[in-house]
């Protein structure tokens, strides 16, 4: 039985490094600036941490197959633990998944504590049940000021625009598609307009909680590579359990080249 037990562990942990080396379940195309970075960060962390499973799972197999009853008739002993193996492991755990998070930081940083560039493409972004919409400021460049009693779903007042009275919201244009120009940098200002929502796209690698009552920033810029996969549109989620149809919370990212990204807002604002 426990020569049996020891085969199914040490299988298990063969196929599971065989399905990584294979490269069955991997990255999805990155199609952003600092992708390559996030890649290799979890790429890292991947091999750290699939060493130490493989060496933990080969060692209980062994251990499981060297300390087996023998039915000899010998008693079995029992171990109460060893003080200095326990600090000593524990603090090695420590150090890896410490500078692990030291080697991550910069990465993190860049894209969180760092602003965005000059000159960004800045749009807002709102989550609702269960939807996103994106706002962009018209030809003057400004945001008009939101109003909540404006708030109405039914006539498509997302935002709570008044356009008849601000100048500034005249020309904003709101959509439920977030299209981006290629190669440009991109601010995103994200907020919630009842519970706790998150924006993710998988291509980006980003993902970012969109709390209630805060404007979160965000920051990306979408490379060539994004021109080349499904025709650049890629698939917004959220992914923080938002309500009964969180299943179907969903909006799309179409990348495209800075000229179609012109004639592109210049449609959304002809059919606002």
């Amino acid at each position: 039985m426990a020569l049996a037990v020891a085969l199914v562990v040490t299988l298990i942990t063969l196929i599971s490094v065989g399905i990584f080396v294979a490269k069955v379940y991997w990255f999805p195309v990155d199609i952003s600036t600092h992708g390559a970075a996030m890649d290799h960060q979890f790429l890292l962390t991947l091999i750290i941490c699939g060493v130490i499973f493989v060496a933990a799972q080969l060692g209980l197999a062994y251990f499981v197959w060297r300390y087996r009853d023998k039915g000899d008739g010998r008693k079995a002993t029992y171990s109460h633990g060893n003080n200095k193996l326990e600090a000593t492991w524990t603090i090695a755990a420590a150090i890896v998944f410490i500078g692990l998070n030291f080697l991550g930081y910069n990465i993190w940083a860049k894209m969180h504590f760092t602003g965005a560039a000059p000159g960004a493409l800045k749009i807002q972004v709102q989550a609702q049940q269960f939807a996103f919409y994106f706002r962009y400021p018209g030809p003057d460049g400004e945001f008009g000021p939101t109003h909540l009693e404006k708030v109405d779903d039914a006539i498509g007042n997302f935002f709570g625009l008044d356009r008849a009275h601000d100048q500034a919201s005249k020309d904003d244009i709101v959509t439920a598609t977030l299209g981006i120009p290629v190669n440009r940098p991109v601010e995103l200002i994200l907020r919630s307009q009842d519970v706790e929502h998150s924006f993710f796209v998988r291509e980006l690698r980003m993902q970012q909680d969109i709390v209630p009552g805060m404007e979160i920033p965000i920051h990306f810029t979408a490379t060539e590579e994004a021109l080349k996969h499904n025709g650049g549109r890629y698939e917004i989620v959220c992914t923080q359990l938002c309500g009964l149809g969180h299943y179907k919370m969903r909006a799309f990212l179409q990348v495209m080249t800075e000229q179609d990204y012109e004639k592109w807002l210049q449609t959304q604002a002809a059919a606002q």
